[in-house]
């Protein structure tokens, strides 16, 4: 839902008002970032396509209409078309660690190889999963929001994204070969 500071701040966007722009940009410009940056191992494309996403924002913004459904949303969606449209092109599945934007805690070299392993491990297993899927577990473990908020981003309800929450962490641990572990993946740390 729309707070009031944040739709008299879209509809100054969406008359062109820069500095309303700027604002847009800075307040979500990390949560996309990072959200392309799962679905996307090179740095380079990442970058574009971030960018991308946000000029698709400003050319969209005169014919975006207010209608309940947050912002983010709508950033979301175009940012899901921007990666689809990547791997399209590209025709392909890198099979890369994740990019040098999450540093690993490991100093030994034998740590830091084993946790490029498991994040290789995890980018193919997150890769197998459907993209519905992919977006639940990112939005709920890296860009750590609730299940209301996932629900009002994907236009599901609470009890739906706890379900495919809970199938989509399932097939993820039976794909990692592992009995529950994988949320550890996802959170960073061990439990």
């Amino acid at each position: 839902m729309l707070n009031e500071d944040e739709a008299r701040l879209i509809d100054r966007a969406r008359h062109g008002d820069r500095e309303a722009i700027g604002a847009l940009y800075q307040r979500y410009v990390q949560a996309i970032y990072r959200y392309v940056s799962y679905r996307v191992p090179e740095y380079a494309a990442v970058e574009d396509l971030a960018a991308e996403v946000f000029l698709r924002m400003v050319e969209g913004l005169p014919k975006y209409q207010l209608n309940g459904v947050p912002f983010e949303a709508w950033l979301y969606r175009i940012a899901a078309a921007r990666v689809a449209d990547y791997y399209r092109a590209a025709s392909r599945h890198p099979e890369e660690a994740l990019s040098e934007v999450e540093p690993a805690p490991v100093v030994t070299p034998e740590g830091m190889l084993q946790v490029k392993e498991e994040e290789r491990a995890l980018r193919a297993a997150l890769r197998e999963l459907s993209a519905e899927h992919q977006d639940i577990l990112l939005l709920r473990f890296v860009e750590r929001k609730s299940h209301a908020e996932v629900a009002s981003l994907l236009g599901k309800s609470v009890t739906a994204i706890k379900s495919a929450q809970h199938r989509a962490l399932t097939r993820l641990a039976e794909l990692m070969g592992s009995n529950g572990k994988s949320r550890h993946y996802l959170r960073g740390q061990d439990e």
